[in-house]
């Protein structure tokens, strides 16, 4: 077809507007995904409120983050391009605001998802922890696949804030640590008088 929009198979995974098509066009098989995992968890014993929770925040994990990520392996031009920053704080002021808001909003739904589902990761310096680890191994994969890119502290810095600022909206709807029943203690025997 000419002068329509179509895509080939290669353009679905290798520009922007293919990855945010296929977003969109797999949004039905998300929704899909978490109905399957909640029954699932149901059918199994789980209580209903806390298997759609579950199966939810899986979900919104993987689909709010890879295509993000995804994004960010795209090459970004030729590679002798590439450099890497890592004085913090010497990018941001020659950043677009799409660019500030694109790296805020890149680690957002793991923020926001993994301590509503992981109660190992309901505290706000595992949260930071994990952002910080994602983001840098990010920004590392760009440098050494030579993407193009710069690789910069202050993406991993602006990845990792947005991602505590999401787990900080989703703080209300944290994972709790299930709280072990305490054994009863044997009763000591009375003492005789």
């Amino acid at each position: 077809m000419t002068g329509g929009f179509v895509l080939d198979a290669q353009s679905w995974t290798s520009t922007v507007t293919g990855v945010v098509a296929l977003t969109v066009a797999v949004l039905p098989l998300a929704l899909l995904a978490v109905c399957a995992l909640a029954g699932g968890r149901i059918g199994s014993g789980v209580r209903a409120r806390v298997a759609w929770r579950r199966s939810f925040a899986e979900v919104a994990l993987v689909y709010g983050t890879v295509p993000g990520v995804w994004l960010t392996m795209l090459p970004g031009g030729p590679a002798e391009y590439a450099a890497v920053s890592l004085e913090p704080l010497r990018d941001l002021a020659t950043m677009s605001t799409f660019q500030v808001v694109g790296n805020l909003l890149l680690l957002a739904a793991l923020g926001f998802f993994a301590p509503v589902r992981f109660a190992g990761l309901a505290t706000f310096p595992r949260v930071v922890l994990l952002a910080g680890a994602v983001s840098t191994l990010i920004e590392v994969m760009q440098h050494v696949l030579e993407l193009g890119r710069v690789s910069s502290v202050d993406d991993i810095l602006l990845n990792t804030a947005g991602a505590t600022i999401a787990a900080t909206l989703s703080w209300p709807w944290w994972a709790r640590r299930r709280r072990p029943i305490p054994e009863p203690r044997p009763l000591a025997p009375l003492a005789r008088r």
